[in-house]
């Protein structure tokens, strides 16, 4: 248990057991609550039905990282070298200056040092991860440093609204279609039973969504040797930028509206109609519409909802007001607080449509059903002799992902879809 829960937990049984006093000295005097009794218990249940959905949410996040860290390490996540040697800064000098050395000239320009550091590093990836690093022998068997693969990640989200929303990241590690059992049960209620009448039944239906691993590359970028053994460029940062944003921006084409049919299957593809503007409103959206279009969506989904829309429909619901002249974008005060549409936070996602006529422009929902699966990390060539007469050295990057919305038939996401007029 960690010590926020842990805290919370007991936060929680205090606030019980000081309602509790409350009753029992009503009890004891044989009487019901005085006015400010009873205010003061049905605060104090308040703050406990709080601290309830704070403990839930804290073990159901800390049972996730558990599970990841143990069967589906997260790249960069795991801080452990082998042997149990921590990782130090002596050790992320030797990992950046290896990387350097192995970028210029390959393996055989690694020092003793660097090398018996990284084919350390390699008895920790998994059979797969070992095979292809060792089978790509312009990569010679070399190890991606954490802080490398960390900052690709990082290049990737940046220019990934998918991956800065709630969708969840599942990280595996083979390729293999990794199948999710679906079940839509909202269209079957419960009934009343006569005595002694037999109950009728009423089977569930389970359906089944796939997740493939779909390669993708960052294409080549080339960089000088020059530049390369330039002590004060940062190589790192500078390859890391240029693969993961190359990378993410495809990636995240296809998770905003991609067809699902040779490419993963886009949110705004597998998302549900909502509400449809008006006639008149081809580029435009009012409050009425953002209002309807909330609660289009099931309650149930509400309280974790984000929205998600491009910079341009932002700049137009900016613009807009309630009813009563308050705006309906509103500025996060506090630190951490993220800007928000009618109370909830919004993503600025390059690859939603902009509002035209028929466009599905902005989407309403729990992001967090929409399923983003990466396979094995990140994977990098150096392409030497290719382009040794140019004195240049070839990179290039390959991720395998795809993605889809788990339970679309329940409508965890919807869409609000221009005028076609």
């Amino acid at each position: 248990m960690s010590v926020k829960i842990k805290e919370l937990r007991e936060k929680r049984g205090a606030l019980a057991e000081k309602a509790g006093k409350i009753l029992t000295k009503a009890a004891d005097e044989n009487r019901d609550l005085t006015g400010e009794e009873q205010k003061e218990f049905d605060d104090i249940h308040a703050d406990i039905k709080k601290m309830k959905t704070q403990i839930d949410n804290e073990e159901r996040q800390a049972e996730l990282d558990s599970e990841m860290r143990a069967n589906q390490p997260l790249p960069g996540r795991e801080d452990v070298r082998p042997a149990g040697e921590k990782r130090t800064e002596e050790n992320r000098d030797l990992e950046k200056a290896a990387f350097r050395n192995w970028a210029i000239g390959g393996m055989a320009n690694l020092t003793s040092e660097q090398r018996e550091y990284m084919q350390g590093r390699q008895t920790e990836l998994t059979p797969e991860q070992r095979a292809l690093s060792a089978g790509t022998t312009t990569a010679g068997g070399f190890t991606v440093p954490e802080s490398f693969n960390q900052q690709i990640i990082n290049a990737m989200k940046e220019f990934s609204g998918m991956r800065q929303s709630r969708a969840f990241i599942l990280n595996t590690e083979s390729g293999n279609n990794y199948p999710i059992p679906t079940n839509d049960d909202t269209g079957n209620v419960g009934a009343i039973v006569s005595e002694n009448a037999q109950v009728t039944e009423q089977d569930l239906t389970f359906g089944q969504l796939v997740l493939g691993a779909y390669m993708y590359t960052s294409k080549i970028v080339r960089v000088s040797l020059q530049l390369m053994q330039d002590s004060a460029f940062d190589m790192e940062s500078y390859l890391a930028g240029k693969l993961g944003e190359r990378i993410g921006r495809a990636q995240n084409a296809h998770f905003t509206t991609g067809t699902g049919t040779g490419q993963p299957n886009g949110v705004v593809t597998a998302s549900t109609q909502g509400k449809v503007g008006t006639t008149g409103q081809t580029t435009s959206v009012i409050y009425n519409d953002l209002v309807d279009l909330k609660h289009s969506v099931n309650r149930s989904y509400r309280g974790n909802a984000e929205w998600m829309l491009n910079d341009l429909t932002v700049a137009a619901i900016t613009k807009l007001v309630d009813a009563n002249g308050k705006p309906l974008w509103a500025a996060g005060i506090q630190e951490g607080a993220p800007d928000t549409i009618l109370n909830h936070p919004y993503i600025e996602n390059d690859d939603m449509p902009v509002m035209a006529a028929n466009a599905k422009s902005i989407l309403f929902g729990d992001f967090s059903n929409y399923w983003i699966r990466d396979v094995l990390g990140i994977q990098i060539m150096a392409l030497r002799e290719r382009y040794a007469d140019f004195l240049q050295v070839g990179f290039l990057a390959f991720s395998r992902s795809d993605g889809d919305l788990v339970d679309a038939g329940q409508a965890p996401i919807k869409h609000y879809a221009n005028s076609a007029t």
